[in-house]
């Protein structure tokens, strides 16, 4: 039986923020997580500050949420700061996620080489930083969603062998 984990959304939008624009990206995340097992128990939207930011990241670890996920912030508009504020308060860097939805998403769109997107590693929490368009978050987040789930698996201090899971899926 696979174990169903608690999951965070948090949009960094300065127009959602102020009500200028609807988000639909955050919805859009929260329910494609829900359909696919997660129990998303929290949804914020927060400005492209990296104090609010790294605060809304924070405040989601402190209630050990499981995964932690930002949409927007990610490209190159001065504002654009979500990397870099999830990666001050992560205190492990997980390279391979956000370098295997560049890499997948290219057969989508080259200006996948564009996205800054970061993941970590907060306490017991994974953050994974998703573009903020909703087709590109949903296409980034099903390039990882498997191994993200088995990396949970580990972060969460669920006993296996790794070896034995390879070998099963050979099977």
């Amino acid at each position: 039986m696979e174990e169903i984990y608690t999951a965070a959304v948090i949009t960094v939008s300065d127009r959602s923020y102020k009500g200028e624009r609807e988000d639909k990206g955050g919805p859009l995340v929260a329910k494609m997580l829900e359909n696919d097992g997660y129990n998303v128990v929290l949804t914020e939207i927060v400005p492209d500050e990296k104090e609010k930011i790294s605060e809304a990241i924070i405040k989601a670890a402190a209630k050990d949420i499981a995964l932690i996920v930002t949409t927007g912030g990610t490209g190159f508009a001065p504002r654009d700061v979500t990397p870099e504020a999830t990666i001050a308060v992560c205190e492990k860097i997980v390279p391979g996620i956000p370098e295997t939805m560049r890499m997948l998403t290219m057969k989508y769109t080259s200006r996948s080489i564009l996205s800054r997107a970061a993941a970590g590693i907060r306490k017991r929490s994974l953050v994974i930083n998703l573009p903020g368009s909703p087709k590109a978050a949903e296409e980034n987040f099903m390039a990882v969603n498997e191994p993200v789930k088995h990396g949970l698996r580990i972060l969460r201090g669920e006993p296996m062998n790794c070896a034995e899971i390879i070998d099963e899926k050979k099977n």
